[in-house]
């Protein structure tokens, strides 16, 4: 049985059932706007992998992270699921702050975790990823597979193409996220295919509160906007 979006998005599927498509996808992203409207406030989405167990030394610094957002007055949106994004929204949920799961139907690895105040499972990758722009100050990214690189140049690409302003980008662990950085470097930005400044947009650390400070000092850039 083919998930909703894999229907939609299939060389075969009948142009004649798009105005029900369209439909189902408006009912979609009213549901997101009506779930997270007026509810978060300031919020930092967190993006990570999903398998990492809980006794996984990035589970704990992940579930600290959760803690220090949620001190610091930032709701705490992952993708639901278990793993790095279940350490991040057990560490808000714990310090007593706000946990939100935006949830994806996948045939792996997609029920959501038991830390989560709100939740919602989307059908539409595209309409999720909406969320997470329009409802978060920063996008914080550990260590993760294609769908957490994914959200990543997403973001990038939202930043340098001027669509979101003063919005951080962090990624959690030099070490994990050295060769990307090397790389980006010496291959995008030195070969001409990124600007110098562009290289700016991404930023590497070990310290979460450096990471909170980076993005409280945003957050207040954006309130001018």
């Amino acid at each position: 049985m083919r998930m909703t979006d894999e229907e939609l998005l299939a060389a075969l599927a009948d142009p004649a059932d798009d105005p029900a498509r369209m439909e189902r996808i408006s009912t979609e992203i009213d549901a997101g706007f009506r779930l997270l409207s007026g509810r978060l406030g300031k919020a930092v989405a967190v993006f990570g992998s999903a398998r990492p167990a809980p006794d996984d030394p990035r589970y704990a610094a992940a579930r600290t992270m959760g803690a220090r957002f949620a001190e610091a007055g930032f709701a705490v949106i992952t993708g639901g699921g278990p793993g790095l994004m279940e350490a991040a929204n057990r560490g808000a949920t714990e310090a007593g702050g706000t946990s939100i799961g935006l949830g994806i139907e996948l045939r792996h690895e997609q029920s959501l975790n038991p830390y989560l105040d709100a939740s919602m499972t989307f059908r539409y990758f595209f309409a999720r990823k909406l969320m997470f722009v329009r409802y978060a100050s920063a996008f914080v990214v550990l260590p993760g597979g294609f769908g957490t690189l994914d959200e990543l140049f997403e973001a990038l690409t939202l930043v340098q193409t001027g669509k979101i302003h003063e919005f951080p980008v962090i990624l959690i662990g030099t070490g994990h996220w050295a060769g990307l950085m090397a790389w980006t470097r010496e291959r995008l930005q030195d070969q001409g295919f990124i600007a110098p400044d562009d290289i700016r947009l991404l930023q590497c650390t070990d310290d979460i509160d450096e990471a909170v400070g980076l993005i409280q000092q945003c957050h207040l850039r954006q309130l001018t906007l």
